[in-house]
């Protein structure tokens, strides 16, 4: 990925009228491709591919998935809490009688970051966490060759890209 440092500065997206009229908006932040949300009366921002494989998020559904709002890679349908980036799956216990399948974390995959509003306008300041998160991989000019490796691979498989 780009060295690039966020400043961390509230960067304007568009008025609250036209984000809740879209529902969704890519937007590209100080180099960084980020995905806002407005579901259920909230506004999120997060990396705008996936973490997996680089996909586009904007077309994945939206689900309650173990009592945390999750969006659904259209992909490889990956899993990612809105509020946090936490990457979700269901699974049950072998030695468990009898199997329930509980939804377990895979713990922060997808970069989230700050959205406020300002007398209706929204601003969105990226994440200034240094620490590696997956969705990093395909941010910047690396991780733009990165995606158009896995959307090559996904047209191989027959998959969406």
């Amino acid at each position: 990925m780009d060295k690039k440092e966020p400043t961390g500065e509230p960067q304007f997206v568009g008025t609250k009228e036209e984000l809740i009229t879209a529902q969704r908006s890519c937007r590209t932040i100080e180099g960084r491709d980020i995905l806002i949300i407005y579901n259920q009366g909230v506004f999120y921002a997060l990396d705008a591919w996936c973490h997996h494989a680089g996909a586009p998020l904007l077309t994945g559904d939206i689900e309650e998935l173990g009592g945390k709002l999750c969006l659904i890679c259209p992909r490889h349908k990956y899993k990612m809490a809105l509020a946090d980036g936490e990457g979700v799956y269901k699974a049950t216990k072998p030695k468990e009688q009898p199997p329930i399948a509980r939804w377990y974390s895979k713990g922060i995959k997808q970069r989230t970051h700050a959205v406020t509003e300002t007398e209706g306008n929204i601003y969105v300041a990226l994440s200034l966490s240094k620490s590696y998160i997956d969705s990093d991989s395909f941010q910047g000019e690396d991780g733009k060759q990165a995606r158009e490796m896995k959307n090559a691979e996904a047209r191989r498989d027959g998959l969406p890209v």
